[in-house]
């Protein structure tokens, strides 16, 4: 395990929820900044989502194609997630010195301090990418940003009743969000990962991603807000 290794998986719906979230980028890339610049062996991935150029491009899509193809929706999906990747490699060029990372499985380099990713293929969504990862470099830990605080029982827009967790086991979280992909799918993390994180050893925590103060408290081990799988 790679102690001084983190792989954050940052949610399309806080890089761009209805546009490029530009307060939110700035926030995080200082408190990066400072992070790294503390101690040079230090090492982060950042995982993007599409976030809306996603769901505005996959409507589009399924709107207009007279039968939409799940494979090519999560293609346009990915390819979202190639121009968010691209805009945060750039933020963080100064301890990014390798390309864009669109296959975690193929030829990467690792010589800088950040190494950015995007989405790779048709089935998953990119925290399955960010799994990839941490395993690849011997992380143990995704910190998974979206816009929700913590993963819920249920979904508590339709379920009342449903209550926040501060831990849940990835056994029971598996249970509670099933084993299939659809493109698009909303869930506090990926079906397809969460099984793939079990197996490997690697704890996941959902944040709200907003809330960069939040996530640095993570990274520094302090006491947070958001929920432990594993």
């Amino acid at each position: 395990m790679d102690s001084k290794l983190v792989v954050i998986s940052v949610g399309g719906s806080i890089i761009s929820p209805d546009s490029v979230d530009i307060g939110f980028l700035s926030k995080l890339y200082k408190a990066l900044k400072r992070y790294l610049e503390e101690d040079s062996q230090r090492k982060v991935v950042l995982v993007c989502g599409g976030g809306a150029p996603a769901r505005v491009y996959q409507n589009a899509y399924k709107a207009v194609a007279p039968k939409a193809d799940d494979s090519l929706a999560d293609w346009i999906g990915i390819k979202a997630t190639h121009l968010n990747g691209t805009l945060v490699r750039s933020i963080f060029e100064e301890f990014c010195t390798d390309p864009l990372v669109v296959d975690p499985t193929g030829e990467i380099g690792f010589e800088g301090q950040v190494l950015v990713a995007a989405g790779w293929k048709p089935g998953f969504s990119t925290d399955t990418d960010a799994v990839y990862l941490a395993k690849r470099f011997g992380g143990k830990l995704v910190i998974n940003l979206s816009n929700i605080k913590k993963v819920y029982t249920d979904d508590p827009k339709k379920n009342p009743d449903a209550r926040p967790l501060d831990t849940v086991t990835w056994d029971d979280f598996c249970r509670m969000v099933g084993s299939e992909w659809v493109p698009g799918k909303s869930t506090p993390f990926d079906p397809i990962a969460s099984p793939i994180a079990k197996d490997a050893g690697i704890k996941v925590i959902c944040s709200d991603g907003r809330n960069v103060d939040n996530t640095m408290n993570i990274l520094y081990g302090r006491p947070f807000e958001g929920t432990v799988i594993g």
